[in-house]
């Protein structure tokens, strides 16, 4: 990847070294991991931040469940399975979100 990573374009002007531990250590380290393939960890990590109301976090971690493998329709049946654990507005308010994600992805 050239250019500054996301962390770094996101939050590297306010907090120099939170983006940098965001780089190094989770992405750098903990999703490198081999215990868990990216997959199975987009999958955890997605229902986590619907489970919290992430919405800020989880459009850009939808994109890289897609990106690891898991389809829209699984995403999908992923977030309706959590509306019963979750709530149903945090399930809706994923569903829209994954709805952009694919248009957007579908547009590139």
């Amino acid at each position: 990847m050239s250019g500054p990573s996301r962390a770094q374009r996101l939050i590297g002007d306010i907090s120099p070294k939170l983006a940098q531990l965001t780089d190094d250590v989770l992405f750098g380290d903990v999703w490198a991991r081999p215990g868990l393939s990216p997959r199975d960890r987009s999958l955890i990590t997605v229902a986590s931040l619907v489970t919290q109301s992430r919405p800020e976090q989880l459009r850009g971690h939808l994109q890289r469940a897609l990106d690891n493998g898991i389809t829209a329709d699984e995403l999908a049946e992923a977030l309706t399975h959590l509306a019963f654990y979750a709530g149903w507005p945090a399930a809706v308010a994923a569903l829209g979100i994954l709805r952009a994600v694919v248009e957007e992805s579908s547009d590139t």
